[in-house]
C-alpha cells in the first residue's frame, strides 16, 4: 500500500503541475506573455506530464497484484468465488462507470476509465 500510496502522490503532484500549466496558458500571467518560448514550454509540460505521471504508474510492479490475488484465493478458501466476485466489481463498473483522476486509478479494484 505505501508503495501505491507513493505512486499516487507523485502522479497527482505531476499532474497538477500540467493543470497549473494549463491554466496559466489560459490565463497567461507574467510580464512576457508574447513569449512564444513560454507558451511553447506549458504546452510541452502538459503534453510531457501526463506521460510521466503514466511512466510513474507503470513503474509499480504488477507481481504484487498477482502475489496479492494468489493470497486472496488462499485467503478465502475458494478461488473461484474470488474470482466470481471480481467479475462482479468488473460488471458494475461498467454498469456505472465513476469519475477518476487518471492519476489515481491504479489505486481501485477495477480501472472505472476503461468502463
Amino acid at each position: 500500500i505505501l508503495i501505491g500510496t507513493f505512486a499516487a502522490t507523485v502522479a497527482g503532484a505531476i499532474m497538477m503541475l500540467a493543470d497549473w500549466a494549463q491554466w496559466a496558458l489560459i490565463f497567461g500571467g507574467g510580464d512576457d506573455e508574447d513569449n512564444p518560448l513560454g507558451i511553447a514550454g506549458i504546452i510541452i509540460a502538459m503534453i510531457v506530464a501526463p506521460l510521466a505521471a503514466m511512466m510513474v504508474q507503470m513503474a509499480i510492479s504488477r507481481s504484487r497484484e498477482y502475489l496479492a490475488d494468489q493470497k486472496g484465493a488462499n485467503l478465502c478458501g475458494n478461488p473461484h468465488a474470488l474470482a466470481n466476485a471480481l467479475r462482479k466489481i468488473s460488471a458494475g463498473v461498467q454498469k456505472a462507470p465513476m469519475k477518476a483522476n487518471a492519476a489515481t486509478t491504479h489505486m481501485l479494484i477495477m480501472n472505472p476509465l476503461k468502463g
